[in-house]
């Protein structure tokens, strides 16, 4: 694999495992923090996005769509490229993958209103803090519970 290529200079910090989701995590997480930064800035102007039924903080609505692009990007390079080995169907991952975006969402949402609504952060630095916060449940969910094959299978 080519990202493997990357691997000799830190194998002995980490397992090739671990490598490999810090990479492909941090191609992700640069990934969603670009399209949360562009799309705050340059589609969402900063404004409140107004619905019908409802009005959307404009951090918010930068992370609805910024999520919408790198939740699936996720799926496919932890499922692809670092828990190739888990021995589970691919619908039995996407299942917990589902599971794991769904509490990462709710938490993104808490920390994103905390952070910018109640403490009064620049939305760009909550975002930042929050993705870090969520990748330490991401990372610790998925090795130990997602994608960790069942015993037999």
């Amino acid at each position: 694999m080519l990202i493997d290529v990357f691997y000799p200079p830190f194998k002995k910090i980490f397992s090739l495992q671990t490598f490999r989701y810090a990479a492909c995590g941090g191609v992700n997480t640069l990934l969603d923090i670009g399209l949360f930064t562009f799309s705050y800035h340059f589609i969402f102007k900063q404004q409140d996005v107004v619905l019908s039924f409802i009005t959307i903080s404009p951090h918010i609505a930068a992370k609805i769509l910024s999520q919408s692009i790198s939740l699936p990007t996720g799926f496919y390079l932890n499922r692809y490229v670092v828990f190739q080995q888990s021995g589970l169907k691919g619908h039995h991952q996407l299942q917990r993958y589902l599971l794991v975006v769904l509490i990462c969402v709710c938490l993104t949402y808490f920390f994103l209103k905390l952070f910018v609504d109640y403490l009064g952060w620049y939305p760009s630095i909550a975002n930042i803090a929050t993705i870090f916060i969520v990748i330490v449940f991401s990372y610790t969910s998925q090795t130990f519970f997602f994608f960790k094959a069942k015993p037999g299978q």
